[in-house]
């Protein structure tokens, strides 16, 4: 997985935060403040960086719309620069102190929010689908709240959290398992079907046959019913179209000798007339080329008229019962298989190789059932390469998160993790994973949903997060109110958790107790200041006093108390020498 740290983010008008930046970086960074400032909103910022759902509410009121902002820094040749950049987006490098020369660079996620809910994400100073940011966030952020929890009693969670741990050799052994897979569904679903429909692809095979005799017999040809209704309309009109040329002919050429003269009499004896005087003026010669002209176009006319005259009467009416004959077998044809013939003729050309397939199904169905059965062997065998996988993680699973909750002040309780294999085979093995929890020593495991509190199920999830992260590490988590339930030695155990994590992760945590802040690198402080009816919240970096009196407020509710002040001081040495109680 790509490797990146969340070096800052700005928020603006969303919920009540009108705006912040949280200068956040590498290593521990808590959250705090009070009840109703908006520590949510960091969290609900990141989730819109991340390609969650945008919700029109968010937006702050008084607002057109909210706009968050993040700069993460990450390797210029990682997956996710490199899907930064299949979208159209940059990845600026980073040069300063030799950052380019690690291969370091920045990415740039925004995200805005209208008052109606659209949303519009930018990735690399590119607009992109919001799609692309969560396949990013997939990648770069593991988020876990108080929703969490509820997830972690989920038998397929638990079983994703146990694959996760059993590492790379696994993941390979699962991915060839899901090809398998995949491979002898397709393939057991193109049996089925034809199984299943092989009575109606015969109908549809005798059918075919039909067809193909029948259009094979005429041999429609393309267009031909147009060329036979053109026919059919010269063949009906014989007699009417015979008439009209012959008196067009005789009009232009007669051979009668009745002292009418025709067109071509007529042209002749004009041109022999301005030719005896087009000598005495030169505007007659151009009339006179152009009278010669029409003199032999209407000769040319009349020759092409007894030409076709000479067709006509070669056709007769016995041609026009085969035209019409042949029409109304087409136009069977077209009602059949249509409704053109151009139809008809695309239907024959089909219906060879599929009457080919259809014909070939009973070779197909043993042909399939041979690859069936070769591919559910592959399918078993892989099925059972992952429950010895997962079985053997799971007790080592077991052994590390039951340590790390003895250091959760946990102790005596114990996490087991059961990888039960059954008979079926799923898209995940044929293996039912369960997380129980065993109280204390001697007592019976149970599921964590009936045998852990919320407390515990916090304790649990971080647990479970810091064994993942030395086998998967994922770049940056982010916690919100992990610490739910919890207080006083358990809570500052979470804490020196939180910050172990953080030294191979970067850790965003939203707290409400002081014994878990105490641990943090970098401390952020949301702050509200109520003005009339609107309440608008900012993030300060704290540090020194300004961190003990927020300390203290934690502890007691009381920042200017002499005592808390000096509980909030005792509690950050502590924090800092990692030193117990």
């Amino acid at each position: 997985m790509a490797r990146g740290v969340i070096d800052e983010i700005t928020i603006r008008d969303l919920g009540v935060i009108a705006d912040a930046v949280l200068p956040l970086g590498p290593g521990f960074t808590a959250v705090t403040g009070e009840t109703g400032a908006g520590k949510t909103m960091v969290v609900q910022a990141l989730g819109l960086l991340m390609g969650e759902r945008a919700v029109a509410g968010q937006v702050r009121v008084g607002s057109a719309q909210s706009w968050v902002e993040g700069r993460w820094r990450l390797p210029v040749n990682s997956a996710v620069a490199e899907r930064v950049r299949d979208a159209g987006g940059e990845i600026d490098e980073l040069l300063g102190e030799g950052a380019g020369q690690r291969g370091l660079g920045e990415l740039i996620l925004s995200r805005s929010v209208s008052g109606e809910g659209r949303s519009r994400a930018i990735v690399g100073g590119r607009s992109a689908p919001v799609g692309v940011l969560g396949e990013l966030g997939e990648r770069l952020v593991v988020v876990h709240g108080q929703s969490d929890q509820l997830r972690l009693r989920s038998s397929t969670q638990q079983r994703l959290a146990l694959d996760r741990f059993a590492g790379p050799g696994f993941a390979s052994i699962f991915e060839s398992y899901s090809e398998a897979f995949r491979a002898w569904h397709e393939l057991q679903d193109e049996l089925d079907t034809l199984v299943s429909q092989r009575d109606e692809r015969i109908r549809e095979a005798d059918a075919l046959r039909v067809a193909v005799d029948e259009i094979d017999a005429l041999s429609p040809q393309p267009a031909e019913d147009v060329t036979l209704a053109e026919r059919a309309s010269r063949l009906t009109n014989l007699e009417d179209l015979r008439v009209a040329a012959a008196a067009a002919r005789e009009a232009i050429s007669s051979d009668d000798l009745d002292g009418h003269a025709d067109t071509v009499t007529l042209l002749d004896g004009a041109l022999r007339q301005l030719e005896r005087v087009s000598g005495h003026d030169a505007a007659l010669e151009p009339i006179v080329e152009q009278l010669a002209s029409a003199s032999f176009l209407i000769a040319e006319i009349s020759t092409q008229l007894s030409s076709y005259l000479a067709e006509l009467y070669t056709d007769g009416g016995a041609e026009l019962d085969d035209v019409q004959e042949r029409r109304a077998e087409l136009s069977v044809l077209a009602r059949k298989y249509g409704p053109s013939l151009d139809d008809v003729i695309e239907y024959f050309a089909a219906a060879g190789p599929r009457l080919l397939e259809l014909d070939n199904d009973s070779d197909r169905i043993e042909e399939l059932t041979d690859a069936v059965a070769e591919r559910a062997a592959i399918v078993d065998a892989l099925a059972t390469d992952l429950t010895t996988a997962r079985s053997a993680a799971a007790v080592q699973l077991s052994a590390l998160v039951s340590a790390e909750l003895t250091a959760l002040a946990m102790g005596g309780s114990q996490l087991v993790v059961e990888s039960i294999e059954g008979t079926e085979l799923t898209a995940s093995g044929r293996d039912t994973v369960q997380f129980l929890l065993a109280a204390h020593e001697g007592a019976e495991p149970r599921p964590l949903g009936k045998g852990a509190s919320g407390g515990e199920l916090s304790r649990i999830m971080l647990a479970i997060e810091v064994v993942l992260a030395a086998t998967d590490p994922v770049p940056t988590f982010v916690f919100d109110e992990v610490d739910a339930g919890v207080g006083g030695a358990s809570a500052i155990e979470i804490g020196r958790r939180l910050a172990r994590l953080a030294e191979g992760s970067q850790v965003i945590v939203v707290t409400h107790l002081a014994q878990v802040a105490a641990f943090a690198t970098n401390h952020l402080s949301v702050v509200k200041d109520s003005d009339g009816a609107v309440t608008e919240s900012s993030v300060q970096q704290l540090r020194g006093e300004a961190r003990v009196a927020e300390m203290a407020r934690l502890l007691s509710g009381l920042p200017d108390s002499e005592s808390g002040l000096a509980h909030a001081r005792e509690l950050i040495e502590l924090a800092a020498s990692g030193s117990k109680r």
